[in-house]
């Protein structure tokens, strides 16, 4: 079981040793603790170090919240969800989601650069640590969150000898020629530098190229430049600014235009990103690459790992710094446009290649492209005039928003970009269909059929016919989780013929017919609906789509319970379980869970379908009204319920069902994929297992129900 996010050190911790045992003494008497300081002076780290050495004392784990490039204060608990590993898409406002979760936990959260929603933020820890006796918070920032019982820790430079032994590690790695041997120049330097952190390793990272003596000349020079740059700053911001300021004068005039350009950006970017963001007449974008290089030898600029491939990422005092930069020169506005058009496009290329073999590089993407994608969203939505834009982009990400698990943060894009007004038709009907979309599944009916009676009036005033065909799959989609069969059936059959008529083949297409052959099979029509899922298994398998084939899974493991074959249903859903927990589609599968859990009772093992059935009751939690409300994606509950308490009795059955719904999302797909090693469990239960076929309450039968023909395919 992951219990922490903590990164790993890349490069070792020094000094600070006072610091560190007051850290750990304050924290094991306080259940929140704030270190200050100026950028670069160390908080993060030292608040790393400290929550390493804390975590086994709490048993929930430590857990690490950055909140830097976090600008919207409304997705501050979206931010704290995230980190906790809480893919949440419920309509619950996100502070009851975390104020359950945390309520009887003993757990670490270290929350790092808030100070630029220090309010909202200390609201939210305020009301945490009320709600959750078994919480501590620590916190690093510029300045204190003012909370009663909060013990605050000021972190100064680092004294003359750290910063020596700091600056002399940092120098043999970036030059080993240098040596570890200190002379009188190289404490000069860390005087001069008054021992911040950032300042010394950027001075480090300069000597391959300069000595210290011509180190120390141009800082000199440095200083002059900026003394008194800013009235009325404390000397240790300016002491800051002149680290910085001094990296900066070292850069070439190509690299200065860079690193203030670079720092639109929010948060990881590639190669491809920067070229297009940054390029120019006055540097062109086969340029960018060799004075990328050159920042990232300086330290300026940082490459990391991502699932998404190699990304860069500028730190955040730094970026400050050139944006600083990138304002005076008066090019700020037409570079975080060319941002936006940027992540605009590979949200449309990721959406386009959603519907292919690149599913899982497009969700890698898209989680790795979100800070920016928020920037973006962010742009659209401040510049006057553009919220169609916001509209177009918010509504293009529901791949992401639906198929990754991200239904929350999605309605919050989609509510924001539609409240403002827009003339671009196109824009606000793609968006209206998403938020009807993400709204059916949030359990939220109001507000999808407001949505929806909206995106359907204005499609058929405007007669834009691809429009008219989501709106009425959506609906469908809606009737099928309200229980109304034959009008599901009608809608959905009617979209899969708009669809064919105008060419239109993609996953959600695919999807609307996974949802038809749902209505068949939960109206007896086995034959109907197992042909339906086999047409959609085989584009999928032509494609390499991966998302709705699990759901084209899922209703053939229905049919092949129904039908008996539990073998072959818990092959189909083992499958399925593994899609949809690589793409954190809650939906999909707490839906797999379900079934799988009436699977494993009717291979005769009642005691572990409880468990299952614990697991998936405490994923719905996540995901919305538990199986939407419906007596149809209920029945299989029902009946596993039924037959577990039957075979167990009620206390043991409610020991087992209470022992799955402490396990985290991890644990209980492991514990599902288990499960495959137990396909014989039924005969040593006297052959209950034999029974698996009895139809589930509220369906008909299936034997005698005649073949549907018409909307059984999308292209």
């Amino acid at each position: 079981m992951r219990r922490s996010n903590l990164p790993a050190e890349l490069d070792g911790f020094v000094g600070r040793a006072a610091e560190r045992a007051e850290l750990d003494g304050l924290l094991a008497r306080f259940r929140l603790v704030t270190v200050v300081g100026v950028g670069g002076v160390g908080k993060s780290r030292l608040a790393l170090r400290a929550a390493r050495a804390a975590q086994n004392r709490y048993c929930d784990g430590a857990w690490l919240v950055e909140l830097a490039h976090l600008r919207d204060p409304g997705l501050l608990e979206h931010a704290l969800l995230e980190a906790l590993g809480l893919a949440d898409g419920t309509s619950r406002p996100p502070r009851e989601v975390l104020a359950d979760h945390l309520a009887d936990r003993r757990l670490l959260l270290v929350l790092d650069g808030f100070e630029h929603l220090v309010d909202v933020c200390a609201e939210s820890v305020r009301r945490l640590l009320r709600s959750a006796p078994g919480l501590t918070v620590l916190a690093a920032g510029r300045r204190p969150l003012r909370l009663d019982g909060e013990a605050v820790l000021p972190l100064a430079p680092m004294s003359e000898e750290d910063a020596v032994r700091l600056f002399t590690e940092r120098a043999v790695a970036a030059w080993p020629a240098f040596g570890s041997e200190v002379g009188a120049p190289v404490r000069e330097l860390c005087r001069r530098l008054d021992g911040i952190p950032l300042a010394l390793e950027l001075a480090a990272g300069r000597l391959p190229a300069l000595t210290v003596e011509q180190v120390l000349h141009r800082l000199d020079d440095r200083f002059r430049l900026l003394t008194g740059g800013t009235r009325g700053a404390p000397a240790r911001h300016r002491t800051l600014r002149t680290a910085i300021g001094w990296s900066h004068e070292l850069c070439t005039p190509q690299e200065r235009l860079l690193w203030a350009r670079l720092s639109v950006f929010a948060g990881p970017f590639d190669l491809e990103a920067a070229e297009y963001v940054c390029g120019g007449p006055d540097l062109p974008a086969d340029r960018v690459l060799d004075v990328l290089g050159e920042l990232v030898a300086q330290s300026v600029v940082a490459r990391e790992a991502d699932p998404a491939g190699p990304r860069f990422r500028v730190l955040d005092t730094v970026a400050a710094y050139g944006a600083e930069w990138l304002e005076a020169l008066g090019d700020a506005r037409r570079v975080r446009r060319r941002h936006r058009d940027w992540y605009m496009g590979l949200a449309t290329w990721c959406e386009l290649d959603w519907f292919g073999p690149r599913q899982a590089e497009v969700a890698a993407c898209a989680a790795s492209a979100l800070p920016n994608l928020r920037a973006a969203l962010e742009v659209c939505l401040e510049t006057p005039g553009e919220a169609h834009l916001a509209q177009h982009l918010s509504g293009t990400l529901w791949f992401y928003w639906v198929g990754c698990g991200r239904l929350a943060e999605g309605r919050h894009w989609l509510d924001r970009s539609l409240s403002s007004a827009s003339d671009h038709e196109e824009a606000r009907l793609k968006a209206l269909r998403v938020l009807g979309y993400v709204a059916i599944l949030q359990g939220d009916r109001t507000a999808a059929l407001r949505a929806l009676h909206e995106c359907g009036e204005r499609a058929a005033l405007g007669g834009n016919a691809l429009a008219a065909a989501y709106t009425t799959h959506r609906a469908g989609c809606l009737a099928l989780l309200s229980d109304d069969m034959p009008r599901a059936e009608e809608l959905l059959g009617r979209a899969l013929g708009a669809y064919r008529e105008l060419g239109e083949l993609n996953s959600q297409v695919l999807m609307g017919q996974v949802e038809l052959a749902i209505t068949r099979v939960f109206q007896g029509d086995l034959e109907s609906a197992v042909a339906l899922c086999e047409d959609v298994r085989e584009v999928c398998e032509e494609r390499g789509e991966r998302w709705t084939r699990a759901y084209a899974l899922y209703v053939l493991a229905y049919a092949a319970w129904t039908r008996g074959d539990h073998a072959a249903a818990r092959g189909l859903l083992d499958e399925c379980v593994a899609i949809d927990h690589a793409f954190h589609d809650l939906v999909g599968l707490v839906l797999a869970v379900e079934l799988l859990a009436l699977v494993t009772a009717s291979e005769g093992d009642p005691a572990e379908a409880a468990v299952l059935q614990g697991a998936a009751g405490a994923m719905w939690e996540k995901v919305g009204p538990p199986l939407f409300g419906s007596a149809y994606f209920s029945a299989p509950r029902t009946l596993c319920e039924q037959r577990a308490v039957e075979a167990l009795g009620a206390e043991r059955f409610a020991g087992h069902l209470a022992e799955g719904g402490r396990l985290s999302l991890d644990e209980a797909v492991a514990r599902a994929l288990a499960g495959r090693g137990r396909r014989g469990a039924g005969e040593a239960v006297g052959g209950r297992a034999r029974r698996g076929g009895r139809w589930v309450p509220g369906m008909r039968k299936p034997a005698g129900s005649p073949t549907r023909k018409g909307g059984e395919t999308a292209g």
